[in-house]
């Protein structure tokens, strides 16, 4: 990906939460200058991952495949100094984009329209050897608990959400017409690194092409102190 393509994805994401009444957290706004003189106080933002995500899985298409988002909150499965069990992000899927299909070895997590158009997440059963079963998946969304048929597409509006369990298929689009969606996800601590089954391989940080300054770092470039 380009840094300009980047840049602007996060200008947007942060457009999109402040007209959706969501805040983000300082460290968010910082700018490369301003990390220079953050000290090991921050370490917890370094350490586990927080702030800027930009992600087009490798494959060199962000419009149609890829997920802006932000870590706001982690803790860390594999250092015990950071007692947090749990895990907050801010995702931007646009309309015409995709994210792929995958399931968490470990992960259960709440995904929630914050705002904007309507979200679709496509659900299947793993099988146990990574495929797809067609045994029906049950939903469990704000409060109700329901069976649908392998691949259905479940329909989030503004406010609605869906909790996803370990080896549960899914995946993201928007319904045409409604346009870009801000999603929220609440979930045990977050580990992209090794938590991740994707149905097809996938890639998974971008490699840059440096064509303009950086305007906010991703959350793998943060300097070390």
């Amino acid at each position: 990906m380009k840094r300009s393509k980047i840049n602007q994805c996060i200008k947007e994401m942060e457009k999109l939460a402040k007209e959706n009444g969501f805040a983000l957290p300082p460290f968010c706004s910082w700018t490369p200058e301003d990390w220079e003189n953050k000290s090991e106080e921050y370490d917890e933002i370094r350490d586990n991952m927080l702030g800027w995500d930009i992600t087009d899985y490798g494959l060199g298409d962000f419009d149609k495949v890829g997920f802006a988002l932000v870590t706001i909150r982690n803790g860390n499965q594999n250092n015990p100094k950071y007692k947090k069990v749990y895990a907050e992000k801010l995702l931007m899927l646009k309309e015409g984009q995709h994210s792929p299909m995958h399931f968490h070895w470990k992960k259960s997590e709440d995904i929630i329209n914050r705002g904007g158009g309507t979200l679709i997440i496509h659900l299947y059963n793993d099988k146990g050897d990574g495929s797809f079963d067609d045994s029906d998946v049950l939903v469990n969304s704000d409060g109700r608990s329901y069976y649908v048929k392998a691949g259905t597409g479940v329909e989030l509006k503004p406010g609605e959400s869906i909790t996803l369990w370990p080896h549960q298929y899914h995946d993201f689009d928007v319904k045409e017409g409604t346009g870009d969606v801000l999603i929220g996800e609440v979930s045990m601590c977050n580990d992209d690194n090794t938590d991740n089954r994707f149905y097809e391989e996938v890639g998974r940080f971008p490699e840059i092409e440096e064509d303009e300054k950086p305007y906010r770092l991703l959350c793998n470039e943060y300097p070390k102190k």
